[in-house]
């Protein structure tokens, strides 16, 4: 059984924490997203390294206490994605590697496909589709009402304060049913002074004054694979139409009978659909 290693790496000057599983095999690069840690990822790559992956996934940007600026700026999509390939750089990932994200993850890594898509060999996005889709989709009333928690993430100190009161009761509501470890690594880090702030400027520097939001209208040459629940609490329908008119490569999606939170409660399925991604997108 390939255990799953804690660590950290230097990158961008900042520290980041990470796990690790694999001794050798193609590189995976697997990023969390809101409100989650690296641990939302260590099953997952269990499996993967029994199947002769080697695979990386950090607590971002603002998650890490070693690489946690102050101010909404540090935090924009272009820097995060910057993140990923000096991460990769650190690791030894030196030439292509596959890279999976879910949530705000799959933000970046929309990001990361955009800018840097020679260092990719896959791509695959779990539950955000690709960012000019999603735009066109927040036109639609259904998700405008689906994401008016953007809104009210937006003003400094209130949603830091609703999150944390009552015992951080709003915050551990947000979660599906995970292991134990899995929760209290999440807590461990978003209760850390500073973090809850850090984390939520990814939606300020995306989506408040003056941000470009996610959307950005570019075709997509790397092979990819998207996932995405039907049963979405914050994702829904009307941000996948027009996700296909952007995928100019390989394309798979899949729509899968499950809600937002797809690694804890549609295990089996995405571990099934991300193996057959990476098996054939072999890194040559």
């Amino acid at each position: 059984m390939n255990s799953v290693t804690p660590g950290e790496i230097q990158a961008n000057d900042m520290t980041f924490r990470v796990r690790t599983a694999g001794k050798a095999g193609e590189p995976v690069m697997l990023l969390h997203g809101f409100p989650e840690t690296g641990a939302m990822w260590a099953p997952v790559m269990a499996r993967l390294a029994e199947a002769g992956y080697r695979c990386l996934a950090p607590d971002q940007r603002g998650y890490s206490p070693g690489a946690r600026p102050d101010g909404r700026e540090h935090y924009a999509t272009a820097l995060l994605a910057g993140d990923v390939i000096a991460l990769a750089d650190a690791a030894g990932f030196s030439g292509r590697f596959h890279l999976v994200g879910h949530d705000w993850g799959a933000g970046v890594g929309w990001r990361v496909v955009q800018l840097h898509a020679d260092r990719l060999a896959s791509w695959t996005a779990l539950s955000v589709p690709h960012p000019g889709a999603f735009a066109t989709g927040l036109k639609d009333p259904d998700q405008q009402r689906r994401s008016e928690y953007i809104r009210r993430f937006q003003p400094p100190g209130v949603a830091e304060a609703a999150l944390a009161a009552n015992d951080w009761a709003l915050l551990k509501s947000i979660w599906p049913p995970a292991a134990a470890a899995e929760i209290d690594d999440y807590l461990a880090v978003l209760t850390q002074p500073g973090a809850m702030t850090a984390v939520l400027n990814w939606y300020r520097a995306a989506f408040g004054p003056g941000g470009p939001g996610l959307g950005s209208d570019f075709d997509v040459h790397t092979p990819t694979l998207m996932l995405w629940g039907n049963r979405d609490e914050a994702i829904g329908r009307a941000t996948t139409l027009t996700h296909d008119q952007y995928m100019q490569g390989e394309h798979h999606f899949v729509e899968l009978d499950a809600d937002h939170w797809l690694v804890q409660n549609s295990f089996d399925e995405v571990l099934g659909e991300l193996l057959a991604q990476l098996r054939r997108n072999p890194i040559g």
